[in-house]
């Protein structure tokens, strides 16, 4: 029987074939490379993000985040109201409960850093939704940031290298930068304003960035929102700005006598509100709701704590609820995911890390 022919069938040139395949090959490492930073060391990438937060913290702290290296892990639950399905489908607001994880923390990349090394503390939160899906997100306890760039953030971190002479930021490098970048003043003013709380549970907390969100009828909404407290708020005393340690040893004395509780505000833009810009804020007549009630009901240390090996990146986010075009977003979740590549790296070749360095005084 004679073998059917192929119409049009030409000779395998094997030689062809393996340049193919590598000039795909190296279209991938190519890619790869640009990605990561490899072929253009000048451009800005998660490497080099979190490579000055390590120059700005001093001395390497492995197996802890890169920043907000200093903090501890709570959790707790939300208790929805239903009131948010107004403007989102997200089942975190439907109404019932979803348990929380969470942390408080300082910034900076040094995890026994004093407590009043910086006016900002954070709340990061991770909600289990009851479909599986999972709302990550970290606030600042200040309503704005102080950049609006990624590249603006970063001149920022330079700015704040400590010099090798006084192992401080340089006041004259730092103010130059302010001066340089006028959308650093509405943060300014604000921390000038409102001096820190004297505790994590008596702070606010805010999104800062602003996400879709995406009601049941598919109207689509630019929200903020706010973790405010039931527990009024106290400015830091005289005494708590000379110890190192007090934010920690405070929430567990207060968590000795009951949850601590905080309402969740959403506020939804107006057209015309800035949405891509965090270092603005929106007028305070905006619609604004209360979407329900977070507490918080115990806390444990962040060395051997639930949230220890959670990226709190804001944008893993559930149905309902989408990122902005804010460049701020994109940039942190890189970073966030290169953190925790490095630090969970070290924790596994190094299984004692957390225990060796809690007894060597880090909090």
């Amino acid at each position: 029987m004679t073998k059917p022919s192929v119409p049009n069938s030409e000779p395998l040139c094997v030689p062809c074939r393996l340049a193919a395949i590598a000039a795909v090959v190296a279209v991938l490492a190519g890619g790869f490379a640009y990605t990561a930073g490899w072929l253009t060391p000048a451009r800005l990438t998660a490497p080099r993000f979190i490579n000055t937060f390590e120059a700005v913290a001093g001395q390497p702290h492995p197996g802890y985040r890169r920043n907000h290296a200093k903090g501890l892990c709570v959790a707790g639950y939300f208790d929805s109201n239903g009131h948010g399905t107004a403007l989102s489908r997200a089942a975190v607001f439907a109404a019932g409960r979803t348990p929380v994880t969470g942390r408080f923390a300082v910034p900076g990349g040094n995890p026994s850093a004093p407590d009043t090394g910086s006016p900002v503390r954070s709340m990061a939160l991770l909600f289990e939704l009851q479909n599986g899906e999972q709302w990550r997100t970290g606030m600042n306890s200040t309503p704005v940031f102080a950049v609006h760039t990624p590249e603006q953030f970063y001149q920022q971190l330079v700015a704040a290298k400590p010099d090798a002479a006084t192992g401080k930021p340089n006041p004259a490098t730092l103010k130059a930068f302010y001066d340089a970048n006028p959308e650093t003043r509405p943060f300014q003013a604000w921390v000038k304003a409102h001096p820190p709380s004297s505790s994590l549970a008596n702070a606010a907390y805010y999104s800062i960035n602003a996400f879709w969100f995406t009601d049941s009828a598919g109207d689509k909404r630019a929200v903020r929102w706010a973790m405010v407290p039931e527990t009024p708020y106290e400015p830091i005393t005289d005494a708590q700005k000379t110890e190192k340690n007090f934010l920690a040893a405070d929430l567990d004395q207060r968590l000795q006598n009951g949850p601590l509780r905080w309402h969740l505000i959403l506020t939804a833009a107006q057209p015309g509100d800035p949405i891509d810009d965090a270092t603005m804020q929106w007028p305070d007549d905006r619609q604004h709701i209360d979407a329900g009630t977070l507490v918080i009901d115990r806390s444990t240390s962040q060395e051997n704590g639930t949230c220890r090996d959670v990226n709190f990146d804001p944008t893993i986010l559930p149905t309902g609820i989408r990122p902005s075009n804010d460049p701020l977003l994109a940039a942190r979740s890189a970073a966030y995911a290169l953190s925790y590549k490095r630090r969970t790296l070290e924790e596994t070749l190094h299984p004692a890390i957390h225990q060796t360095q809690k007894n060597g005084g880090q909090s």
